[in-house]
């Protein structure tokens, strides 16, 4: 294992590949710790206690702690992330978009600086929301009220906006160069990275709860179990595929016989990946962002409590949201009438079932047998 790992380095390209990925993860990483101007750190560490069973604890570790701290990379990546669900939804019933997704890399040009307008104001008001709601914020420190902010006002208002801003359009930028010239999804990594940045600090608090007796051995050793289980079961739903069988004609060309061979389509019953999950979870920042801007609203802060973990109101759309896109990412990725056409042009056929639309409904009838129990298994998992 070693050896190959070193090997690894010997490869010029694949070392700078490398390199440069992990020195972009660990600008984002410094940026979560650099403060926004004008917030008293103590007080709204002592404040933040109470909505980590929120939406806000959640969003939180998704920017990895960024947001309990209020750093420049306070709103994380999930406003470009919110962007792309809404460009995406446009290409699949506005004609304009759908031009766009059939012109190649110009059109994708232009999506791409959509997406990018989007998120500028998704996360202008996400950074207002959230200056209003810092503003709000008081904590109770030695038997004294302090406020999160000293000097709420427009100046404060206007610094947080800008930070906040520029933090998600510098790791949107990071996110896109790693894509380019790293290894993997950049926006992927950096999400992923904001999240095993808790794994120290939750192993410690584990460790000092077993050392005092507040948590119990056994039920660690189950827990650790039943996340080894789940690990299991995410491999198993990533991993599982149905295959179609296909048949190509023979040709002949000049004197080469080409075609006649054997294959198959490989359908997996996670097409999607985790992007249903990440989507949905954007999705259900919408309404406690909107909440922020309502902090003396008694509508609004109950429905912040209805989106909060420990209802089942969250839990149920949450889940329904998580089946939705699967379906909704997988018809993206995964065209039948495109690959029936593909086949047919090819001369491939599946055995018993007729060339053109007979093939395009049969490949959708199977898409959506196969998504179903990949869907709630998702969500079940979620």
């Amino acid at each position: 294992m070693i050896d190959r790992i070193r090997n690894i380095f010997n490869i010029p390209e694949l070392r700078k590949r490398i390199l440069f990925t992990l020195g972009i993860l660990l600008v984002v990483r410094i940026g979560a710790h650099i403060p926004i101007p004008g917030v008293d750190g103590e007080a709204l560490g002592a404040a933040i206690q109470n909505f980590q069973n929120t939406l806000f604890g959640l969003y939180d570790l998704f920017a990895g702690g960024a947001f309990s701290r209020a750093t420049l990379f306070a709103l994380g990546i999930m406003p470009y992330i919110s962007a792309s669900i809404i460009i995406q939804l446009m290409g699949a019933v506005v004609p304009y978009f759908q031009r766009l997704q059939k012109e190649g890399e110009e059109g994708r040009k232009k999506i791409t600086q959509l997406t990018r307008y989007g998120t500028v104001l998704i996360s202008t008001m996400q950074a207002y929301g959230i200056s209003i709601f810092l503003g709000s914020m008081t904590s109770t420190i030695q038997g004294a009220v302090v406020p999160v902010v000293p000097n709420p006002g427009i100046v404060f208002t206007f610094t947080a906006i800008v930070s906040l801003v520029t933090g998600t359009m510098l790791m949107m930028w990071l996110g896109e160069r790693i894509t380019e010239r790293g290894i993997g999804n950049g926006i992927s990594l950096i999400i992923m990275v904001g999240i095993m940045s808790r794994f120290p600090s939750v192993i410690i608090t584990e460790v000092v709860y077993v050392q005092e007796g507040l948590r119990g051995l056994l039920g660690e050793i189950i827990l650790i179990a039943i996340m080894f289980v789940i690990v299991g079961c995410v491999v198993l739903l990533t991993q599982g595929t149905r295959k179609i069988p296909v048949q190509y004609a023979k040709r002949v060309v000049g004197r080469k016989i080409y075609g006649g061979q054997a294959t198959h389509i490989p359908m997996k019953v996670n097409t999607a990946g985790v992007m249903p999950i990440i989507f949905a979870q954007s999705i259900m920042f919408i309404p406690t962002t909107i909440a922020t801007f309502f902090t003396n609203n008694e509508f609004f802060q109950s429905m912040m409590r209805w989106f909060s973990f420990d209802h089942p109101f969250y839990w149920f759309v949450f889940g329904t949201m998580i089946i939705f896109f699967t379906y909704f990412y997988t018809a993206i990725a995964f065209d039948p009438v495109q690959i029936s056409t593909t086949m047919k042009q090819q001369g491939g056929f599946i055995p018993g079932i007729r060339p053109g639309k007979k093939t395009a409904e049969f490949i959708d009838n199977i898409l959506t047998r196969v998504t179903l129990p990949g869907s709630f298994s998702l969500a079940f998992i979620a």
